[in-house]
């Protein structure tokens, strides 16, 4: 019988998450320790698992950093880890963030990137989206207790709001703007945002040791098929090799990070990171549309515009520029790795091997 084909397949995923994991001397320190990820199974999180899994398998060490993938499917955990799912140092575990429940955290670390992330999911649910991503935060907070040395909230971009339209500048942490409470899209932002004060709030009050990561806009080949984020839906169709379908003029201004990037920054900020502190994790500032072409290119596809029908809209990100300054970050000698052409085109191909 054939062998599934997965990102692992072609080896470059792996040559990409190597290079993280060299420009990470850190992570030896998790040597022998133990880290929950929630939301293991998406975009940014299972990046965080390959590092982790990429660093025990080419480390002779009985010390192996243990991964608690927690999840809400286990069928989905294991076909996106596949055999490396069945290995000692690995353990899956159910978890519902908006239904989330702990009587007690094991693990030394704490990585927390469950909730929903799709457009389409926060404008067809937006009840489900806030309660998960409240809830979830908070019962990882209450269960903390001792026995976790640190928790890591990986908040969002959106966190910032809408500014005068001229104001094309990156967001630094201390840069808000305005944010609509009374449309059911800013159910994403706004508990992103409550989400943030509650961590600060489990530190003043319970002494609960957390750091926040705020990401741009993120894409790689960690994404799944059903992902509505504009970044991965376009690079499916790419990899597919059918023409992308733009809904918008394609003129916001982002911050694109790749996925390796994105899990080697968050894991920088887990072990160098300051208590009860924020930090951007920024990309290559770009348009919607320069980004899209970008991937046709690679692809070599069209991009064609369309109009967006009225729930499309209701499912837009309504900031024309959420890019964000990444210089707190790189101040813990962080930096990114990959460029925009190399990520994408990476992305691309690394899709297109496991069609």
């Amino acid at each position: 019988m054939a062998k599934m084909k997965n990102i692992y397949s072609g080896g470059l995923w792996l040559s990409d998450i190597d290079a993280v994991i060299s420009s990470l001397p850190e992570l030896n320190t998790l040597s022998g320790k133990s880290v929950l990820i929630t939301g293991a199974g998406g975009l940014i999180c299972s990046t965080v698992a390959d590092v982790l899994i990429r660093w025990n398998e080419s480390h002779n060490s009985r010390d192996h950093i243990r991964v608690i993938a927690a999840g809400r499917n286990r069928a989905k955990i294991t076909g996106r880890f596949g055999e490396f799912s069945e290995r000692d140092y690995f353990t899956f575990t159910e978890y519902d963030a908006e239904r989330a429940e702990f009587t007690g955290l094991t693990a030394d670390y704490v990585i927390h990137g469950a909730g929903n992330a799709h457009p389409s999911a926060m404008s067809a649910e937006p009840v489900e989206t806030m309660l998960a991503n409240l809830n979830g935060i908070n019962a990882i907070l209450k269960s903390s207790g001792h026995n976790v040395k640190r928790v890591l909230y990986i908040s969002s971009s959106e966190v910032y709001g809408k500014r005068a339209e001229n104001n094309t500048a990156p967001f630094t942490e201390n840069d808000y703007g305005y944010v609509d409470i009374l449309n059911p899209r800013s159910c994403y932002p706004i508990a992103k945002r409550a989400a943030e004060t509650l961590c600060a709030c489990y530190a003043s009050e319970y002494g609960v040791d957390s750091v926040i990561v705020r990401p741009g806009h993120v894409y790689g080949a960690s994404a799944s098929e059903n992902d509505s984020r504009v970044s991965s839906a376009f690079a499916y169709l790419a990899a597919r090799r059918e023409n992308i379908i733009m809904k918008s003029d394609g003129l916001q201004l982002r911050s694109w990070c790749y996925s390796p990037d994105c899990a080697g920054a968050i894991l920088k900020v887990l072990l160098s990171g300051e208590n009860s502190n924020a930090y951007n994790i920024p990309g290559e500032i770009m348009t919607i549309r320069e980004m899209s072409e970008t991937l046709a290119r690679f692809g070599g596809v069209k991009v064609i515009r369309e109009g967006a029908s009225e729930n499309e809209q209701k499912s837009f990100n309504p900031m024309n520029n959420s890019s964000v300054d990444g210089a707190k970050l790189e101040a813990l000698g962080w930096k990114n790795i990959f460029d925009a052409q190399t990520g994408l085109s990476h992305t691309v191909e690394i899709l297109r091997e496991q069609i």
